[in-house]
């Protein structure tokens, strides 16, 4: 593991020494690389991906649509380990062997090619790893049956491992929203290829609203118009698509200029992005961080005091636990409400940041929706992660400001940006 300094299984985050002012280039969005694999998969002929993001998450996909048939290369563009030109040529869906796709620890891919599975003539074994297997997939399982698909749990009722044994025909589906967002993306993105299309009814609230955007911006780039909800019958046909980076990765470097009073701009991140996590730096200009907003670009600096604030982060909830870390150092309590649901991340991701900004010395309350944290300076801690990227990622930064912070199992990063060490430590420049 890349860092400032190493022993085994923990990384040790060096305080800054002076406040930070700099330009960085975050990975490649997770959201919108495997939902444009997916689609270059379903679409007849070569489709090229451009600065997509290469990470664990991602990986999980490109072995799902390797298994379904379609051929891809991977090629180094020069930006970086974690950047890459994707090349995919599409699948034959009318294949009749079997296949199975190990989705490793990747919700979203889980979930985006379940129903794609659906699509397949042969039969479709769909698992992951333990964490994987605890997650919540009833909704979109439910509305796959209505849908007509025969799909089989091979476990837990409602939980991987799925067999998916017989194809979709399409038309009217009830699904709830409250649980993850994904379901419904996943079932959107399989829906022209349906014989009958797809209309999807919302039963509960949606949350992280931004995602179906995100879905239907990359449908509509191979050629799919999605209508509220609803997906005619029709084809994919090839795209060439660059990826902009990744909104919830440079979540920590807004939160990093936010939290130590320095000034941090994230390249390729603008006014016209669709990825609602973007909207973090709104919960930072409230608690007292200057933001600009170019059209190519996003700057943040922080102020000489945070403020704490009342915060709704349903749709931006990946970004919770980074608010949290930034809150610690603000002149008042910071609650967070709006996202119960996170408790069924790849961690109870309330539980758990409580938890380890107790173990700090921080006084911290977990409620139903969310948590409030309470303004303090953390001790010495060595932070446990829960195999959760985020939550290294985020407790991170509480380094940058008091000394003695690490984090056990850092590693857990390569899910989604493995080479986030590196660009942390790109702060000092």
């Amino acid at each position: 593991m890349h860092g400032d300094t190493q022993r085994p299984d923990v990384h040790d985050v060096v305080p800054l020494t002076n406040a930070p002012d700099v330009t960085v280039r975050v990975p490649g969005s997770k959201s919108i690389t495997n939902r444009a694999l997916l689609c270059a998969a379903l679409a007849p002929g070569r489709s090229t991906l451009r600065r997509a993001l290469l990470a664990d998450d991602t990986r999980a996909m490109l072995d799902a649509v390797r298994a379904f048939g379609a051929e891809v290369t991977v090629e180094a563009d020069g930006s970086g380990p974690s950047s890459a030109t994707i090349t995919v040529t599409g699948a034959d869906l009318a294949r009749t062997d079997a296949v199975e796709v190990f989705a490793r620890q990747s919700g979203t891919t889980s979930r985006l090619v379940l129903p794609a599975a659906a699509l397949r003539t042969g039969t479709t074994l769909v698992d992951g790893t333990e964490q994987l297997r605890a997650r919540p997939f009833g909704p979109q399982l439910a509305a796959l049956r209505q849908l007509g698909a025969a799909v089989e749990e091979l476990g837990r009722p409602g939980s991987l491992p799925v067999r998916v044994v017989a194809p979709a025909r399409g038309g009217r589906a009830d699904v709830s929203g409250d649980v993850s967002s994904q379901f419904l993306s996943g079932l959107l993105l399989a829906g022209p290829l349906m014989p009958d299309g797809l209309h999807l009814t919302l039963t509960t609230e949606l949350v992280s609203q931004p995602y179906l955007d995100i879905t239907r911006n990359v449908m509509a780039a191979f050629g799919v118009v999605v209508d509220g909800l609803a997906v005619a019958p029709g084809a994919y046909r090839p795209a060439d698509l660059t990826v902009e980076p990744d909104a919830s990765s440079a979540s920590y470097f807004f939160g990093a200029a936010a939290a130590t009073g320095g000034r941090v701009t994230v390249e390729g991140l603008g006014r016209g992005s669709a990825q609602g996590d973007l909207g973090f730096v709104d919960l930072l200009e409230r608690m007292g961080a200057t933001v600009e907003r170019g059209t190519d670009r996003t700057t943040v600096t922080g102020p000489a005091q945070l403020r704490g604030i009342d915060a709704d982060l349903r749709h931006v909830s990946d970004t919770a636990q980074t608010l949290a870390a930034v809150a610690v150092g603000a002149d008042g309590p910071t609650r967070v409400r709006g996202i119960g649901f996170v408790r069924g991340k790849e961690t109870d991701r309330i539980r758990a940041v409580v938890t380890e900004l107790r173990r700090a010395g921080i006084d911290a309350v977990e409620h139903d929706d969310g948590f409030t944290v309470v303004p303090g300076v953390p001790r010495p801690t060595v932070f446990h992660t829960y195999e959760d990227h985020r939550m290294a990622m985020s407790l991170a930064l509480l380094g940058l400001r008091h000394p003695g912070v690490a984090l056990a199992d850092p590693g857990c990063v390569v899910k989604t940006y493995p080479c986030f060490f590196d660009d942390l430590r790109a702060l000092r420049a």
